[in-house]
């Protein structure tokens, strides 16, 4: 591994901005500071005026492979996603097939040992049916076990209550959940489709996945975790209600139930539908300019303690099709973190919680081994970012696979400059160095 030294960087880490130094060496932060010995560096980085944050840990992506690789794949997603910052994701199992045994859950391993530029987890998916798998899962291995209440892309439903109960109650693993109430939005699905046939306007999408079925999921499994003590993540709340379901006085390493923001729910509402119409098509639905500000709100209070992407991308095709057939989800690895800078220079949030729940909060949230920081020892997972660099989204500088964003022609007025993923440069202003892939994630639980 090449030694890196930064030089003159805005450090911002553990809740402060310093001015200072930092020297890698084998992979890991060998030292930081201000005014650090003039170690002798394979690669030198002058980042004056730049801000060094810890690498962002992505709880939430969806990559495609294998099984649905038209749409996206391991190497080209991490490719967009170092691009944007992001050091470490933890992949969800709604593949083909889907990842519901020990079996099918080591080749992604395997796969994304081969092609991930970024580092790497992979969920392990619950059935009605795979308990018994399930309590195999070693947890220094896995970041987690992955429930979907409400169906969703690959539909992997666990709509049976008693095994919903049965896992809750066995699995001593983090319990992730897509928390929506699916017989509400069946119900709400067929009202529309009555009055609309297959061509139902998109913006009666959170009508269809409403507030209510977002809620009903929410406490539903809230109310299991308290009932059995599981260690139960909600991810991306979308809906002002389910905010107070999470406890804001309480320090995260004495959580056991927390909860996820994700980007699209921060930076949408249900008036952009108009512009953007199945591009935003997300499950959960975005909802109202007032659910986005509670969501915000609960993020800065500590309701919410982790912002995350759902990057979850389909072709443009796909989603040029009437409502009915327009799958949900889109791309947001590359374009998460400036988004969230766009919000700091409006005032919405600081550098220091953007890194508190990015990078800190996940990396405690999941008990991963040594990342989510930037102190000496720890493996080193930089991002190195220009406040003052506008650039516009546009189709030639998109990375995903898919083509698309639903960014394109939003001006930025941050950059992502340099990136570094376990000791190794692999972004630099625009260019990649995939010569070195990323390492498999390591979780200290007892």
């Amino acid at each position: 591994m090449k030694k890196i030294l930064i030089r003159n960087a805005n450090i911002v880490n553990e809740g402060k901005i310093i001015s200072g130094d930092v020297f890698i060496k084998e992979g890991l932060i060998f030292s930081v500071g201000p005014d650090l010995p003039d170690y002798e560096a394979d690669i030198s980085v002058d980042a004056s005026g730049k801000y060094l944050l810890p690498g962002l840990i992505d709880d939430q992506v969806h990559f495609r492979e294998p099984g649905l690789t038209h749409k996206a794949d391991i190497y080209s997603e991490s490719r967009a996603a170092v691009a944007g910052g992001i050091t470490s994701y933890m992949e969800m199992p709604n593949t083909q097939p889907q990842t519901v045994t020990l079996e099918l859950l080591e080749e992604k391993y395997e796969l994304a040992a081969e092609k991930s530029l970024a580092n790497y987890s992979f969920y392990m998916g619950a059935t009605n049916d795979n308990l018994s798998e399930l309590l195999k899962v070693d947890p220094a291995n896995v970041c987690g076990i992955k429930v979907f209440q409400g169906s969703s892309t690959g539909n992997m439903l666990v709509d049976n209550p008693e095994t919903l109960e049965n896992i809750f109650r066995e699995c001593k693993l983090l319990i992730a959940t897509h928390s929506e109430n699916d017989n509400i939005i069946r119900d709400n699905l067929e009202r529309y489709t009555s009055e609309y046939g297959d061509d139902i306007p998109v913006s009666c999408h959170p009508k269809i996945r409403s507030a209510e079925a977002c809620y009903d999921a929410s406490k539903r499994v809230v109310d299991l975790a308290r009932k059995y003590g599981t260690k139960l993540h909600v991810l991306h709340i979308s809906t002002a209600r389910e905010v107070a379901l999470f406890d804001d006085s309480l320090p995260l390493e004495a959580k056991r139930i927390t909860a996820e923001a994700c980007v699209h729910h921060l930076w949408f509402s249900d008036a952009d539908y108009a512009e953007k119409g199945n591009l935003i098509k997300w499950n959960p639905a975005v909802k109202t300019a007032e659910d986005r500000a509670e969501i915000l709100a609960g993020v800065l209070r500590g309701n919410i303690d982790v912002i995350a992407t759902d990057h979850a991308p389909h072709t443009k095709e796909e989603k040029s099709q009437i409502y009915g057939k327009a799958p949900s989800g889109g791309p947001l690895v590359q374009h998460s973190l400036v988004a969230l800078l766009e919000m700091h220079h409006q005032g919405k949030i600081s550098l220091e919680e953007i890194v508190q729940k990015t990078s800190h909060n996940v990396a405690v949230l999941f008990e991963v081994e040594k990342r989510g920081y930037i102190r000496p020892g720890y493996h080193a997972d930089l991002v190195l970012v220009d406040l003052n660099d506008p650039w516009t989204v546009a189709s030639g500088n998109i990375l995903y696979k898919c083509g698309w964003s639903p960014f394109e022609g939003q001006t930025f007025r941050s950059r992502v400059t340099h990136t570094v993923v376990s000791g190794h440069l692999v972004y630099e202003n625009g260019e990649f160095h995939e010569e070195v892939k990323g390492s498999r994630l390591k979780f200290q639980r007892k």
